[in-house]
């Protein structure tokens, strides 16, 4: 049987089929295998797929075999994640459009993975001031030495900055590349990203062999946001990447914090007017660490509480459906095989479940009691 990652791949593969489609796909088949054999009718149903795009998939998709393709993309590409795996960040699970495929070097923590680490992004201009400079060091010790991961995006500046302080603190820190995960860009980071795949990760949406793009910089940015708990902007002009990161982390609903600067300074004007947005102010290490230390925190809940909690009424197939479930992401098919139900009625209660606010959906035909 195929996998469901290697339908993650096939469709990411294919001409027009971005984050969102897929998401829709998935969404209205149930799984990304069920849409691979649906017929253009039936791929028309689903928003954002007119004719031209059907004709299309059709004929390209009759020329690939998702586990050929697998196969031979893994000769190249060993280390990705999809979203129907477990180990696929959970964090970039909630944003409108996670990468069906994230690829990785570097070394991987299950823990941080699931979200129980707190991650903090750390972005700005790539030409600081002394002021932005000094500040980027003080906040990344400061956050480090609290255990918080150090996320950005290994550009010239802030961003180097960051990854460097976290490193030099003993810390562990995530950068997101707008290249393929063998190529460092800029190429003056090649040591820094040695010592990254040595102490951390690197993450990109893009293959081994991918060259540097304009345009893949701004959608990495995204995916800053969306591993990070919370983005904090250290000095930036009014046009900038990191405007666009804080924006996005917004949309997420992440907590946004902005080190204040000079209005007579080019580079604070960005984190001025961010702060005039609503955008939570830095008055200082111990501050910011006191502001961060009141987010929710991500830790699961043990699963021995579930019984604590009243069950509410249900019907028998619901209530087996549920009682199959935790809090940790189930696949589609897990819930068919332990329940012994028919997928179409796992399918039509898992709806209902969603829709009491029992259950959660995620990416990759994943489910998650609540």
């Amino acid at each position: 049987m195929t996998s469901d990652r290697a339908y993650w791949l096939a469709w990411s593969t294919l001409t027009g089929i971005g984050p969102i489609l897929l998401q829709r796909l998935q969404r209205h088949f149930g799984t990304l295998a069920a849409a691979w054999d649906a017929p253009a009718a039936a791929l028309g149903e689903v928003d954002g797929f007119g004719r031209q795009t059907c004709d299309s998939i059709l004929r390209e998709r009759s020329q690939l075999d998702p586990a050929e393709l697998l196969a031979t993309h893994s000769d190249h590409n060993p280390n990705f994640w999809t979203p129907a795996d477990p180990d696929y960040p959970r964090l970039l699970l909630e944003i409108p459009d996670p990468p069906p495929v994230l690829y990785y070097r570097g070394q991987v923590n299950p823990q941080e993975n699931q979200g129980i680490l707190p991650a903090i992004a750390l972005v700005g201009t790539r030409s600081p001031s002394d002021y932005g400079r000094r500040w980027t060091q003080r906040l990344t010790q400061a956050l480090t030495e609290s255990g918080w991961t150090i996320i950005s995006g290994l550009a010239d500046g802030i961003d180097t900055l960051a990854h460097k302080t976290c490193l030099e603190a003993g810390g562990r820190t995530v950068a997101v590349v707008g290249t393929g995960v063998d190529i460092v860009y800029p190429s003056s980071n090649r040591a820094l990203a040695q010592r990254i795949l040595e102490q951390g990760l690197i993450l990109s949406e893009y293959p081994a062999g991918t060259k540097p793009d304009r345009a893949h910089f701004p959608r990495r940015n995204r995916m800053i946001a969306g591993l990070s708990r919370a983005t904090l902007v250290l000095e930036a002009p009014s046009r900038s990447g990191a405007l666009i990161t804080a924006r996005l982390a917004n949309d997420c609903g992440r907590d946004v914090y902005a080190l204040p600067g000079s209005l007579d300074n080019e580079r604070s004007l960005g984190c001025l007017e961010l702060l005039n947005q609503g955008a939570q102010v830095v008055l200082g290490e111990a501050d910011l660490l006191e502001r961060l230390g009141s987010l929710p925190s991500f830790l699961p809940a043990p699963v021995e509480q579930l019984s604590l909690l009243p069950p509410p009424s249900l019907t028998p197939d619901l209530a087996t459906i549920l009682n199959a479930m935790s809090l940790e992401a189930i696949a589609l098919d897990g819930i068919v095989q332990t329940t012994g139900l028919a997928t179409g009625l796992v399918l039509g209660s898992l709806t209902q479940l969603e829709m009491m606010g029992l259950v959660t959906q995620l990416p990759g035909s994943r489910y998650q009691r609540c």
